[in-house]
């Protein structure tokens, strides 16, 4: 039977369904943050790709994509850019 790869930027359409998405990957990231901007990746994706999400948060593109490879810890700064152009918040709760 043929299998279709799937792509979680196909399934983010709504603000909602990108807000769900990041709060799963904050529950699962434990003590990994690249998890989460390995998620802001498959966010960006949705919306349009890095290019359009670097001009949005006013990031270099090269950078951005290096941030969001998941291959380094991401900066607090970069973080809030980065959400703040996904059109999402940052929030704390105890």
């Amino acid at each position: 039977m043929p299998t279709k790869e799937h792509k979680a930027s196909d399934y983010l359409k709504t603000p909602e369904d990108i807000v769900a998405y990041l709060n799963a990957a904050v529950e699962d990231m434990e003590d990994d943050p690249r998890l989460l901007m390995k998620a802001f990746r498959n966010v960006a994706e949705a919306q349009g790709g890095i290019s359009a999400l670097a001009r949005h948060a006013r990031l270099d593109r090269v950078a951005l994509s290096r941030a969001l490879s998941g291959q380094r810890n991401p900066r607090l700064d970069t973080l809030a850019k980065v959400s703040a152009a996904c059109g999402v918040k940052l929030r704390f709760s105890a």
